[in-house]
């Protein structure tokens, strides 16, 4: 081993590269890992953590609203975006803080640079020029927005921005219709801006049940969301202190903020993949094996740069199945199959498993099991809003292939639901498992007439 530095170099310290590092480390491997940015990655830094922390301060106006029926009397309630920035900074600096002092725990050393790969088992970082040699490298740098080429776009934000902006939007048209464009939809609107969403697709959501996706619309647009579907942003000019946006048919909306939502892409430009001979996709993915090898036997990828899942659960999972497979000799590859995903929008939404569409594109004989109603609290407050629930089950083998929620805690209950799908339940199971009354996952277990 002497002809190398150390056994494994990680390249970004996103979720799954810590993780990697972490358990590699437990395994006796001697580690370093680079980032050029903040320790934490997207998902800590600019992604999940902050986007779920400013959904919690838009949806208290929800709960003010409601609060009356239940004889409660709020005067005087406000809201404030710096003080919401600035507390959302200050717990993202203590979350950075903690992984750094994982990884310092765990000896692995931090290397605050872009680094560059030259070949199979070198590492060139730009800050110093030095050279370091790895018996392993792990790409871990995960994905960045997708921004349009269109005039006037460098008027215009991504998710990245979104989270310091100095000044609250009042008016915000977002662009895209997938999660991060919904979650940022219904966050802004719950603090008081003038939303206008613009989606290409006749629908919201590619990829999801046409339940769930026609129900969020719906109550979307009921929270106040202008849709604006089969449309796209042309170009973006200033006008004043505001900006026009354009659109597809020649139509101008004037807004304070266009923030775009288009997607994410593979985070690999430039650190040198091609040149030591890692295949890569159109899009940038790196193509990987079950086990995260890329074509170069020496050289791994994990997360969003993989193009995958791009979810961090299954990055801190694929991180954890590479260290312990190439340095705790306990091979395990991640089975990307049933993974439970949430989009954190308002109303919230869980998943897990098949859509109706996918099963039956997969040839299979199926019962669908769907209701819909006003949650307990609604009903008293008044608030217009109803919760989805959907099974999708075999019919032959009685399996539970898909369950799809929308409405408050859809996230919470697909978790555990999500338990029962991987261990291969079926409907009778459901059906036997005694309701927890009153709440709205009984509808789970209480489910009995076919749609």
């Amino acid at each position: 081993m002497a002809q190398f530095d150390v056994d494994l170099f990680v390249i970004g310290a996103g979720s799954g590269g810590v993780r990697a590092s972490r358990i590699a480390s437990e395994h006796g491997a001697r580690v370093m890992i680079a980032e050029e940015y903040r320790v934490g990655g997207t998902c800590v830094i600019r992604g999940c953590v902050p986007k779920k922390l400013l959904v919690y301060a838009s949806r208290f106006a929800y709960e003010f609203e409601e609060a009356a029926a239940f004889g409660w009397t709020i005067k005087g309630a406000k809201f404030d975006w710096p003080t919401l920035i600035a507390n959302k900074d200050k717990e993202i600096g203590r979350l950075e803080a903690a992984y750094r002092a994982t990884l310092g725990r765990n000896k692995v050393e931090i290397v605050e640079s872009r680094v560059v790969i030259e070949d199979a088992h070198t590492l060139r970082i730009l800050k110093t020029g030095a050279r370091v040699r790895a018996e392993k490298i792990l790409v871990a740098t995960g994905g960045r927005p997708a921004m349009p080429e269109i005039p006037g776009v460098e008027l215009a934000i991504s998710s990245n921005e979104a989270f310091h902006l100095r000044k609250f939007p009042r008016r915000i048209m977002i662009v895209g219709g997938g999660y991060i464009g919904l979650e940022f939809a219904g966050l802004f609107a719950g603090l008081g801006a003038q939303v206008y969403l613009v989606h290409r697709g006749d629908e919201l959501l590619r990829g999801f049940d046409d339940d769930v996706r026609h129900h969020v619309r719906v109550e979307m647009e009921q929270h106040g969301i202008h849709m604006i579907l089969r449309h796209t942003v042309a170009s973006v000019e200033k006008k004043g202190r505001a900006l026009c946006a354009r659109l597809s048919d020649g139509a101008a909306h004037e807004v304070d903020q266009v923030m775009f939502a288009t997607g994410r892409i593979p985070n690999t430009a430039g650190i040198g993949l091609e040149a030591a001979g890692v295949a890569i996709d159109t899009r940038g993915a790196i193509a990987v094996d079950a086990n995260s090898r890329t074509t170069v036997p020496s050289i791994f990828a994990i997360g969003d740069v993989t193009d995958r899942l791009q979810l961090t659960p299954v990055a801190i999972r694929e991180g954890q199945a590479f260290a312990d497979s190439e340095f705790g000799n306990k091979p395990w590859a991640v089975d990307h199959a049933n993974v439970p995903t949430a989009v954190f929008s308002e109303p919230e939404i869980g998943v897990v498993g098949l859509t109706e569409s996918e099963a039956k594109a997969d040839g299979r004989d199926i019962d669908i099991y769907r209701t819909s109603f006003r949650p307990m609290k609604s009903t008293m407050s008044g608030r217009a809003t109803t919760v989805l629930m959907k099974l999708v089950v075999d019919r032959e083998t009685d399996r539970v292939l898909g369950v799809h929620i929308v409405g408050e805690a859809a996230a919470e209950m697909i978790q555990m639901v999500a338990i029962a799908v991987k261990m291969g339940a079926k409907k009778s199971d459901l059906d036997a498992t005694v309701a927890l009354h009153p709440s709205s996952a009984e509808e789970l277990v209480t489910l009995r007439a076919k749609a």
